[in-house]
């Protein structure tokens, strides 16, 4: 009863916990059926004979995709979701294009894609002279600051020429590389795949900064790292990059993405953007006040767990120790009936092993248990070498067959020969596995004097 009471606190808070989960999941579920019934009442855009024509001699657009968080990015189920992902999905109402999506892994990657044809288009990519060589670039729906982010601790960085002589590192082909490598030659450059590396060299102080889209730079929050100011005169606009050489794709995406409203761009900004923010530094009243009670609730929960936990677990150990105690004298028994037997007794594991004998056992072949436990027949000095070496031959024959044994037999012993009744006896666990070999033998070579018979050789 006690058990149950301080349990019955603790099944309250997993409900609680449990209800907000499911109204989260609830609310997820309810908005992304209101995206859903919201794309369904978009009116399709005017398209001339040749753009109609095109849509239906392609009517799948592969789109070379780098996860970015919030802009682009694949949730717990493997679909893609995002900003991007949701312009994309407006301008495949308009114009009935679907667009299909195929992971990159590096901005380079995907350019190369890009480049050979194997894709058509990219929601992520910054326009640059040399990618308009290949690359043909909508209109701008939107766009972002590039920002400074540097080590914790370091000068706070508002413009490049703060980087001459030191290590900025940058993904590949990276938006401003060409303005870097052209305009501030005295900044080392160092280039890498990911943002993510670029960040991680940032922290292990390999590198003085990188460079990133402040909404970016906002969502990997880290001690080791400050973000600075925005590049003076530098703003990322977001544009639909079309591979070159598809002018009527350009074309329906330019139209879809005009008949997009003000009200329409900025509801799916503030759907995705809203908050993304640089944090305020918190007072030191915040910084006291609210750990402390997060602390106090943390103390007070796993205080209530652990005086739960104890109780439950001083009921478990005393179980255990009782089934310790019944457990301890049956094996006293089991110890006492086998070493009362006349005869002598052994118990051999799966490789031929002595797991335990009787005392008849240790008299018979003049050794202690202590001694030979764990050790081989042939490895002690009990019976002559050729003797112990075809009994263990038997015994792992024996426990391949898994066959019982009994047999009349003479064998040499130390002593000399001698007739014995042999038995040996296969035996399991509880889960039906084999485990070893039982054994014994009746010293019988008296009796056949007795009697004068002649025992089987």
């Amino acid at each position: 009863m006690g058990f149950e009471q301080g349990l019955r606190p603790v099944l309250s808070w997993v409900f609680f916990f449990g209800w907000l989960v499911l109204g989260a999941s609830s609310n997820a579920a309810q908005l992304m059926l209101h995206d859903a019934s919201e794309l369904s009442n978009i009116e399709p855009i005017a398209l001339d004979a040749r753009e109609r024509q095109w849509i239906r001699d392609n009517p799948q657009v592969i789109v070379a995709s780098v996860q970015y968080p919030l802009y682009l990015f694949q949730d717990e189920h493997g679909r893609w979701n995002g900003l991007n992902n949701d312009v994309l999905q407006r301008i495949s109402s308009m114009t009935g294009l679907r667009f299909e999506h195929e992971e990159s892994f590096s901005t380079d990657q995907m350019l190369e894609r890009l480049k050979s044809g194997a894709a058509d288009l990219s929601t992520t990519l910054a326009m640059t002279e040399a990618r308009k060589e290949f690359l043909e670039f909508s209109h701008a729906f939107g766009g972002a600051g590039w920002v400074f982010v540097g080590r914790a601790g370091e000068p706070h960085l508002s413009s490049l020429e703060q980087l001459a002589k030191r290590v900025l590192v940058l993904p590949a082909r990276h938006a401003l590389e060409e303005l870097v490598r052209r305009e501030y030659p005295s900044i080392e450059l160092r280039l890498v795949k990911t943002y993510a590396e670029a960040r991680a060299l940032v922290e292990s102080g390999e590198a003085y900064a990188t460079i990133e889209n402040e909404i970016g730079a906002q969502l990997h929050p880290s001690r080791l790292l400050k973000v600075g100011d925005v590049l003076e005169g530098k703003w990322e606009a977001d544009h639909l990059a079309v591979r070159k050489g598809q002018p009527e794709l350009l074309s329906v995406i330019n139209k879809a993405l005009s008949a997009f409203s003000p009200a329409d761009l900025r509801a799916i900004r503030l759907k995705w953007l809203d908050g993304v923010a640089p944090p305020p530094e918190p007072s030191l009243w915040q910084r006291i006040v609210e750990p402390g009670c997060w602390a106090m609730g943390g103390v007070g929960f796993f205080g209530l767990l652990s005086m739960v936990w104890n109780r439950r677990l001083t009921a478990l150990i005393k179980q255990r120790r009782e089934a310790e105690r019944s457990l301890s004298d049956q094996l006293a028994f089991q110890h006492a009936f086998i070493d009362a037997m006349p005869d002598p007794m052994f118990v051999r594991d799966l490789e031929g092993r002595l797991i335990m004998c009787n005392r008849s056992y240790e008299e018979a072949l003049s050794v202690r248990q202590d001694q030979v436990q764990g050790r081989l027949l042939f490895e002690i000095d009990a019976l002559p070498e050729a003797t112990a070496m075809m009994l263990h031959d038997e015994f792992i024959a024996q426990l391949q067959t898994r066959k019982t044994r009994f047999s009349k037999r003479q064998l040499l012993f130390k002593s000399g020969p001698r007739d014995i009744y042999q038995w040996t006896v296969p035996f399991y666990s509880a889960d039906g596995k084999l485990r070893g070999l039982l054994g014994g033998w009746t010293d019988i070579t008296q009796r056949g004097a007795e009697n004068g018979c002649r025992c089987l050789q």
